[in-house]
């Protein structure tokens, strides 16, 4: 659940939308111009804006700017009936997060609030608007990591990131982004596993009004959005084999054709993509093409999964000490020995972002200085000392159970969510819905 504040002066239209935003379990608080809003800004603390861009006393950027003249990290996605560039680029400059054009669409909007969400899970300080921290360990692994990143940032080369879920694939791709020659443009991610069969040459290309059923006005992909910058496309393995060849194209000729348009756009963005999977396998089973393997794979970065990195993992339980207790107003200094044991010998399926998930947990569990085992997950204390739970709980035995299946499904398929699913005989989003609830992905 996130505190969202909505800045709309459209009423029916922002009534619906709280109502929508309600049911997906954010909390909402809605503003119908731009002082009200900033009032509201003052009196509470907020996790997402959602900003109309035209008001009555001005225009969401007013909203925006303010935020960031108090000191303000808060993510921001803009709304808009006009579908005007020029109002994309300086919202861009501005720091928001997105740019949305009305009329919206629902799952789109879900897609960019969880982008939105979990880059201020990810982020540093307040008022750092230069994207997630990535924190350096010492092992070996971390050592030739930045080595890599060293060489290949200043390069245009595209660059492929491997690793299993949570090891930090777009921190890597941010950090790259920022040290390139295209670091004052923009960063565009984009989730390939959330995007839909139907709407995936949308979601990249753009449409034209017209294009296909609900395409009521014109809209831009992320090609457009992302020009001159950094392209990053996150799960590139789950893309259809159709949408593929159009990726392709759009590479290797440097231009793009909407859906619906006989009009091709040029467009100059350095691509960076990211996979949980091994495409060299999806390849030899004609999953993935073979040319666009290679087309995005100039450079590769493979990220070690955190169960591998050693003492890495105490620099990371310190860093997200401090940032647990800057968000939830607590003192806690450290980990007790027994529980920094558990935490060493837990495999951590979940990587960095269940970690990050399981310290938050502790700190807010803990009212004194250490933190002790008491406070981690029963699954992990059920991992490390068998079963601590007593046998007549059957929901906590039950949940246990069906989280070990969800990570021994993943481990399986590579952390290839969409195979998960079909292994797992449930939706993707079901699947999302409970490693998000477990601390698997998020």
């Amino acid at each position: 659940m996130a505190k969202i504040l909505l800045v709309e002066d459209d009423l029916t239209f922002a009534q619906m939308l709280q109502v929508f935003l309600q049911k997906h379990g954010h909390k909402v608080t809605s503003a119908q111009n731009v002082s009200s809003g900033l009032k509201f800004l003052e009196q509470n603390t907020f996790e997402l804006l959602l900003l109309d861009y035209r008001l009555t006393d001005g225009t969401g950027f007013d909203v925006l700017s303010k935020t960031r003249d108090m000191g303000l990290s808060v993510p921001a996605i803009m709304m808009t009936s006009f579908n005007d560039v020029r109002t994309a680029v300086k919202a861009i400059r501005l720091g928001a997060f997105d740019y949305i054009t009305k009329p919206v669409n629902p799952d789109e909007l879900l897609m960019i609030m969880g982008h939105a969400l979990a880059d201020r899970t990810s982020a540093p300080a307040a008022g750092n608007d230069d994207g997630p921290e990535f924190i350096t360990g010492n092992s070996p692994q971390s050592v030739k990591l930045h080595e890599h990143i060293d060489l290949v940032a200043p390069t245009d080369m595209a660059v492929l990131i491997q690793g299993e879920s949570g090891t930090g694939k777009e921190y890597v791709a941010r950090m790259i982004h920022r040290q390139s020659k295209r670091a004052a443009k923009p960063f565009v991610a984009i989730d390939c596993g959330a995007l839909s069969k139907d709407l995936a040459s949308s979601e990249l290309f753009g449409h034209v009004k017209g294009a296909f059923t609900g395409a009521i006005a014109d809209k831009k992909g992320v090609f457009e959005w992302a020009e001159g910058g950094t392209l990053f496309m996150d799960e590139v393995g789950n893309l259809e084999y159709d949408v593929q060849v159009k990726l392709l194209r759009a590479l290797q000729e440097k231009v793009i054709q909407p859906v619906g348009s006989n009009k091709n756009i040029p467009v100059n963005i350095r691509m960076i993509t990211a996979t949980n999977d091994d495409l060299l396998n999806s390849v030899s089973q004609d999953h993935f093409r073979q040319d666009l393997y290679h087309r995005i794979n100039e450079f590769k970065i493979q990220l070690s999964p955190l169960r591998v990195r050693g003492n890495d993992i105490d620099i990371f339980i310190k860093y997200f000490i401090q940032k647990a207790n800057s968000e939830l107003g607590r003192k806690v200094t450290a980990v007790s020995a027994e529980a920094k044991e558990i935490l060493h010998k837990y495999d951590w399926p979940g990587n960095l972002r269940e970690l990050n998930n399981v310290i938050k947990r502790m700190v807010l569990l803990t009212t004194g200085d250490i933190a002790g085992a008491e406070a981690l997950p029963d699954e992990m204390l059920f991992a490390d000392h068998g079963n601590t739970t007593s046998e007549s709980d059957l929901k906590a035995q039950n949940e246990i159970n069906e989280k070990n299946l969800i990570q021994k499904a993943l481990h399986q398929v590579k952390y290839n969510k969409s195979k998960a699913a079909k292994l797992l005989n449930i939706d993707r989003k079901t699947l999302y819905s409970k490693m998000e609830r477990y601390g698997l992905d998020k």
